[in-house]
């Protein structure tokens, strides 16, 4: 398992970093970013149900279809993205949600109880979600990938996510509207440390590191960069791929 930290926040780039790991070699990868201010669709999903456009074009706020299904969420800066990528094992369900496992022990470990929901998400005992996830398999492979909400900016993500009424809708996946909720206040309480959001992406990485037994995070290759920075340009970038329904 190679665990990498993106060092970039641009969502282009990161959503064509997990397609690149998902389909250039065999490696098993957690990739970890955290992008700036946008919005994030999935991949079957009509960008005007699901996106307050006028809102994100005079906010700067970028529209970005992803890889996999699902509905649509908002990132930025009190946000952590995670991202498994696995080759498939014979006879297990990419359906089953073990994959999240190790996330549900490292934040329980950091003093954040969570559950796994139906939906593959995770919440909190009071009835919030503080992390959604979706999926794109293949024959050879799996890639589940997460948001974690430590300090977003919930009234944004509230006026992104909210198109305008009376919009004739087309016929697409729907998102799936769920109470949210911030941990960085219980991760204050429990830890009782500075609670900006690089101290505790910080100490989730650490933990994740004991959780796989890693001596520490993999670099980032100029060459795996480059080709990276090839598929953002020939298609994350493109208003062709991010509003094509």
């Amino acid at each position: 398992m190679q665990i990498i930290f993106s060092p970039y926040t641009m969502p282009e780039f990161n959503l064509a970093a997990e397609e690149y790991f998902f389909s250039a070699n065999r490696e098993e990868y957690l990739f970890l970013y955290v992008n700036t201010p946008s919005v994030i669709i999935g991949s079957n999903q009509a960008v005007r149900n699901e996106v307050a456009m006028d809102f994100c074009s005079a906010n700067g706020i970028p529209i970005v279809r992803r890889l996999s299904g699902g509905g649509a969420v908002y990132h930025d800066e009190g946000n952590l993205n995670y991202c498994f990528i696995f080759n498939r094992k014979q006879g297990h369900s990419p359906l089953n949600p073990d994959f999240l496992q190790p996330v549900v022990a490292t934040l329980n470990f950091m003093g954040i109880p969570v559950e796994i929901g139906k939906r593959k998400d995770l919440w909190l005992a009071d009835g919030h979600k503080i992390s959604g996830t979706a999926s794109h398999v293949s024959k050879c492979r799996e890639l589940h990938h997460g948001t974690l909400l430590y300090d977003v900016d919930l009234e944004r993500l509230q006026k992104s996510l909210t198109p305008p009424s009376g919009i004739p809708c087309k016929k697409a996946t729907p998102s799936v509207p769920s109470p949210v909720k911030n941990i960085r206040s219980l991760w204050e309480e429990a830890a009782g440390k500075t609670p900006f959001a690089a101290n505790f992406f910080l100490s989730f990485t650490k933990a994740m590191l004991c959780y796989y037994k890693a001596e520490g995070l993999s670099p980032l290759l100029l060459e795996d960069k480059e080709r990276i920075d090839m598929l953002r340009k020939s298609k994350y970038a493109l208003r062709e791929w991010n509003f094509r329904m």
